[in-house]
């Protein structure tokens, strides 16, 4: 598939503009590798946890009106992981090491995060039509086709946000409040 050599050669450019980067991955947000170049790490663990990440994310930003996903950075005790998005079908993952300049990390990974999404958004374009195509809705009752759902973007979880809380704090003779 013409897309995982094209990505990968992308991941590979990545890295020679941002030395410190010990590995990168592109997946999809359902959890399958598009393209790896992290030697040392097991790609489809990494793919499966960058995904359970990222359903976290979604729904941390929506629970908080943040707005949609944007990227994630995790600091660790010897390197960072950053994921950042890549259109509405994948993310990248990089992983690098403490004395990366964040900064950099940061400018670099959102280029190349919008020139994959790119690359798999144009690879999925032909599938996604042929997709709707099969499971396009019946036709109203006088004949004319229903038009398709705007599906909502691949690895978005429904989030429901109470409108009120369930409870009310009530105040404690120590100044704190607690939950009834």
């Amino acid at each position: 598939m013409a897309v995982e050599s094209d990505v990968l050669e992308e991941l590979h450019r990545l890295r020679s503009r941002v030395p410190q980067l010990t590995g990168s991955l592109a997946a999809t947000v359902d959890g399958l590798v598009v393209a790896a170049d992290a030697p040392g790490t097991e790609p489809e663990g990494l793919a499966a946890l960058t995904a359970a990440a990222l359903g976290v994310s979604h729904r941390m930003a929506e629970a908080t009106a943040r707005g949609g996903f944007r990227e994630l950075l995790l600091r660790g005790a010897d390197g960072y992981v950053a994921t950042y998005a890549a259109g509405p079908a994948a993310v990248l993952t990089l992983l690098a090491e403490g004395r990366v300049n964040v900064g950099r990390l940061h400018l670099e990974g959102r280029r190349s995060g919008a020139r994959i999404g790119e690359l798999v958004a144009a690879r999925l374009a032909p599938e996604r039509g042929a997709a709707l195509e099969r499971r396009s809705p019946q036709p109203h009752a006088n004949g004319t086709p229903l038009p398709p759902d705007p599906a909502r973007p691949i690895g978005t979880l429904p989030v429901r946000t109470p409108a009120h809380p369930a409870h009310q704090p009530l105040p404690q003779a120590d100044g704190h409040r607690r939950p009834t």
